[in-house]
Parts: C-alpha cells; structure tokens; sequence
C-alpha cells in the first residue's frame, strides 16, 4: 500500500472512530503500521501540576491489540515515579520529542521510569507528542518503539506529523459528544439529542435534516442560517472559514473527507458557538446513506436546562459558592470559564470543586452536572422563579 493510500485510511477510520469507538483499535494499528511503530499511547487530561491532573481517558494499543493490563501496571508502579510526565505535559504544542530527551542525563541512569518501565513497555526510543484539546485540556499521544532497525526515518516522522491534526479532532469529537451524553449513538441517532445541535448535510453540502436545537438556531439566524438550505455562518469571515470547512469534509470529486472545528461568533453579549464538522461514513448514517454524507455538531452554553439555584442548595447541600459553581458546570462551562465569570481564581474553583466531589460522593464534573440537570426535571422547578 503506497504512503497517500495509508494515510487516506488513517483519516477514514479515525472519520468513524469519532461515532464509533470500536473503531479505534483499527485506527490504531493502521497508524502504527503506516509511522513504523510497535504501538501507540493516547491520554486526554487536564490541570496541573501533578496533584490537579484530571484524566479522562487513557488507551494503549499495539498493532490494533489491547494493552490495556500494560497501562494499568504502568500507572500503579510506575506513574508516581515517572520524571518525564511534567516535561511531556509541557512540550510546545505539536513538537514530535524523543522519549528519552524528556529525562536529564542523571535521570537517564537512575530513573525506573526511563530503565525499567521504559523497555518493559517498548517504549525506550519511542516518541512524545503534546496537542491542545478543547477548554484548556491535553492530548499525550506517545509512539512506541520502532519495528525495526531503521529507526525513525524522515518519512515515519513525516506521516506520525501528519497524523496530529485528525488525532486531535478526533478527540474533540468525542469531547463533544461526551459533554451533550451521545457517545454510541450513529449520525440518525444524534437527532433525537436535547443537548447539542445537530445538522445532516448531503454531498453537496445542502441540509438533510436538523434536530430541535440546530432549528432554533437557523430559525434565529443566532450565528447560523441555512440559506437556501445551505449552512452559512452568520459573520463573513465566519462564514468563509466554514465553507472551507465543509468543502474538506465533502469534496465533490475524489479523495478522503476530513473533519474539522471552529468557534461561531453571534451577538456580543452571547459566548460563541462550538462546531464540529466531519464526514459520515455510509455505516454512521444507516439507512440514509446515499443521501447523508457530512455531519455538524453544534454546541451552544446557552442552550441548557432551566437551574433552580435554591434548589440545588437545599437538595444538594451545598453552600452558596459550592451551588454556584455546580449550576455553572451543568450550563456547561469549564472550570476556568466559572474563575473568569466569577472573579475567583481557578485554585478556587478547584477548592469549591473537590468539597463539592466530597459532599456528593462523586469523582468527576460530569457527575456533579448530572446531578444538577436531574433537579431540573423534578415536578414544578420549571414554574419557580429566581431571585
């Protein structure tokens, strides 16, 4: 298989992988087959430093093949030790590092991490990559060791470059589906969402079908039409980053289609919208599939569930900085999006976000916005008025 042919490949299955993440081992093996490499390591995290560090995934496979009892042996034994993990979080975005540069020379002869975690894991002369995720977050994809002895030739490290971009959509994609409860779900699925605003494109770019929430969006031209049932954005350089957009995700003649994201801006006083483009695969759009080809997730902050704070005080038990914050989390802001809204620092937030961890027996904000959203359903809350 020539390079251009692997690389199309990598960029397809990633494509489906977004929506179905039992395609994932697939595309895993085939970017170690097409970079040259053993295996790979992907993490999603956020915070720092070390004592902060939130994970939200982490995944390892070599040639397509779980190693999922590696990566649980590696965080008990060795993950406290590891020196590299601080240098690794903190590489220039996109720069492709030698494992091994990220330890000192004195390291290089002590550390359990570099002399024994390292080869126990094929992993001694294996690469490091850090990517920017959504809201602040982190991407670590780490690169395994060669095949064989040629090493990391120009060309591996052309196409493990190459690779970046669509890693990282991929995990924004995911992100988002995570953020609106849709991980599962085909591209007919997402329609029935409540959370995010979801649009179908045809070949050529024109509207299927939207779901409620991408309606009233188009409806309010609120950042977004749908002008002669094309999508248009509303601002002019908005709208001209989106057709290239999504004339990448849907070329008209051959060639892979490729995902991509942007912010939409609205009206001033409005936070922007967040939108994902990325092509469907005919197993992702069902039975729709000849006419089905591109699909735009949108999210909105505004577009949430009506929050009684008294409520979620009394209910909840928590305090009134402890309510603040978990309503914020469940209207969908980041920790740093509540600091800045509320003029506290983001330590401060932390703080309120761990007593709030401990008082609902939880471990992750999705837990606590899920108890939050629950409240807004419960009988009356949506007749209270606020103060």
């Amino acid at each position: 298989m020539g390079e251009r042919d692997a690389f199309e490949r990598i960029v397809e299955t990633l494509n489906e992988a977004m929506l179905d993440d039992a395609r994932w081992p697939h595309a895993a093996a085939l970017i170690d087959e097409a970079c040259g490499a053993r295996g790979n390591l992907l993490t999603f995290e956020d915070g720092f430093p070390a004592d902060n560090i939130r994970l939200f995934f982490a995944k390892t496979y070599y040639r397509g093949e779980d190693r999922g009892a590696w990566l649980e042996e590696y965080f008990r034994t060795y993950y406290p030790e590891d020196e590299s993990l601080p240098r690794w979080r903190q590489l220039p975005v996109g720069k492709i590092d030698r494992f091994a540069d990220l330890f000192s020379e004195e390291e290089r002869r002590t550390s359990i991490a570099y002399n024994e975690s390292a080869p126990r894991f094929e992993y001694d002369n294996g690469l490091s990559v850090r990517l920017d995720g959504p809201d602040g977050s982190r991407i670590l994809w780490g690169i395994a060791n060669p095949v064989d002895s040629s090493g990391w030739t120009t060309s591996r490290v052309d196409m493990v470059a190459r690779v970046l971009p669509h890693l990282r959509q991929y995990v924004r994609v995911r992100s988002a589906l995570v953020d609106a409860d849709a991980l599962g779900a085909s591209a007919i699925e997402l329609l029935s969402n409540t959370r995010m605003g979801v649009i179908q494109l045809d070949p050529r770019g024109r509207i299927v079908e939207t779901n409620d929430s991408a309606r009233d969006l188009l409806r309010r031209n609120d950042g977004l039409s749908d002008e002669g049932k094309s999508l248009r954005a509303t601002w002019p350089d908005d709208d001209a980053r989106l057709q290239k957009l999504l004339g990448g995700a849907l070329p008209l003649l051959v060639g892979q289609g490729v995902s991509g994201s942007m912010l939409v801006k609205r009206e001033p006083s409005l936070p922007q919208l967040a939108l994902h483009v990325k092509p469907v695969s005919k197993a992702d759009a069902g039975h729709r599939s000849r006419s089905v080809a591109g699909l735009v997730l949108v999210a909105d902050p505004v577009s949430r569930a009506r929050i009684e704070p008294d409520l979620v005080k009394a209910i909840l038990g928590l305090t009134p900085a402890e309510t603040e914050i978990a309503a914020m989390l469940a209207q969908g802001l980041t920790l740093r999006q509540i600091a800045t809204a509320t003029g506290r620092r983001y330590s401060t937030v932390r703080t309120h976000l761990k007593h709030i961890f401990a008082k609902l027996g939880g471990s992750r904000q999705f837990e606590v916005a899920q108890a939050v959203l629950a409240l807004s359903s419960l009988p009356g809350t949506q007749d209270q008025g606020r103060d």
